[in-house]
C-alpha cells in the first residue's frame, strides 16, 4: 500500500521496495489518493486472504492499514514514508525506506510474525498515540499546510506549535475531563493517550514519554493539567533526557489502562496516529491486545 504524497516517498524508492520484496513473494502495489483509501484496500486484501500488506507512507497511512486488518490473519509490514515514522522506527526500523526493505523482506521471508495490542478510540484503531487538546490543535494547523508538509517537515510543526500556543489554543480553561479506573481528572488541558513509546521524535532524538507504553501492555494516559510554559517544560524534562515524563500536581499519568474515557459539554481536538479528526464531546477508549500481527525486522 502506496501513498504516492507521504514526504520520502518518490517513484523510484518504490521501485527498490517492490523489486526487494519480489524476490521471494508475489507483489501487488497499490497506490493511495486519499484518506481511508489504504483502510479500504487493506480490508479488501485480508478478505482475499493475502498473507501481508504492507503499509509505505506516513504514520496516517500506517494506521489505515493496520485499521483495515486488525483483527484478521493478514499480517501488518511498516516501511517508513512519511516525515517522522514514529511506529516504524519504534519497531527498530530505520528511516530510509531503502535501508528499511531488507529488514521487513527478511521478516516476511522468516514468517516473523508477532500479535501486537494496538489502543481504539471511538471504534478506531491507533498504533502509538492519540492526542487530545493542544497537541491535536497543532496536528491541525500542520495540516491547514500540508503542501508544504513534504518540504518543511519538522521546522513547520515547531511553527505550528508555537503559534499555537500563541493564538491558537485557549491555555486558560481547562479543556476536558479524563476518566479512568483510578479516578476522574477534571481539569485536562492536553492529554496523550499511549499505546507505544516514544511520543514522537524530535529530528533523532525520541520524545519519550513513558516506558510502561509498550505493545504488550495496557495504554498510557499522560495529562497536563495546567498549560503554564514552566509546567510542560518541567514535564518534558525527563522525556527530552530519555527518562520519561515526572508526574506532578499539574501532570498525571496513568499506566497499563484497558480503558479510559475523555469528554466534555464543549468539542474539543483530537488527532490518531499524526492525523487530526476534528472536534469531539466524548472520546472512548479500549485496548485490544492481540489486535494484529505484525512483521517484526530481523
Amino acid at each position: 500500500m502506496v501513498n504516492s504524497f507521504a514526504t520520502s516517498v518518490t517513484a523510484r524508492n518504490t521501485v527498490v521496495i517492490q523489486r526487494r520484496l519480489s524476490r521471494h513473494h508475489e507483489v501487488e502495489v497499490v497506490e493511495t489518493n486519499r484518506r481511508g483509501h489504504a483502510t479500504r484496500f487493506a480490508a479488501d486484501a485480508a478478505r482475499r486472504g493475502i498473507d501481508v500488506v504492507v503499509g509505505f507512507g506516513g504514520d496516517g497511512t500506517l494506521n489505515e492499514v493496520a485499521t483495515g486488518i486488525a483483527g484478521t490473519d493478514t499480517a501488518l509490514g511498516v516501511l517508513p514514508g512519511g516525515s517522522t515514522n514514529v511506529f516504524a522506527r519504534t519497531i527498530g526500523l530505520p528511516n530510509d525506506p531503502a535501508a528499511a526493505v531488507d529488514l521487513l523482506a527478511n521478516g516476511i521471508d522468516a514468517a516473523a510474525f508477532q500479535a501486537i495490542g494496538l489502543g481504539r478510540v471511538n471504534g478506531r484503531f491507533f498504533c502509538f498515540h492519540t492526542g487530545v487538546g493542544y497537541d491535536a490543535a497543532v496536528v491541525a494547523a500542520v495540516e491547514k499546510r500540508a503542501s508544504l508538509k513534504r518540504w518543511l517537515g519538522h521546522p513547520l510543526f515547531i511553527t505550528a506549535a508555537l503559534s499555537t500556543w500563541a493564538r491558537g489554543y485557549d491555555r486558560r480553561t481547562p479543556h476536558f475531563r479524563v476518566e479512568t479506573a483510578n479516578g476522574t481528572i477534571d481539569d485536562g488541558f492536553f492529554t496523550i493517550v499511549l499505546n507505544t513509546n516514544p511520543y514522537t521524535y524530535l529530528g533523532n532524538r525520541p520524545l519519550d514519554l513513558s516506558s510502561a507504553a509498550t505493545l504488550d501492555r495496557g495504554l498510557v494516559a499522560v495529562t497536563f493539567r495546567t498549560m503554564r510554559a514552566t509546567a510542560i517544560l518541567s514535564g518534558l524534562a525527563g522525556a527530552l533526557r530519555g527518562g520519561g515524563v515526572k508526574p506532578s500536581a499539574t501532570l498525571d499519568e496513568q499506566i497499563d489502562l484497558d480503558h479510559l474515557t475523555i469528554e466534555h459539554d464543549t468539542p474539543f481536538p483530537y488527532q490518531l496516529d499524526g492525523d487530526y479528526l476534528g472536534d469531539t464531546t466524548k472520546l472512548e477508549f479500549q485496548h485490544v491486545p492481540a489486535a494484529v500481527r505484525l512483521v517484526i525486522p530481523c
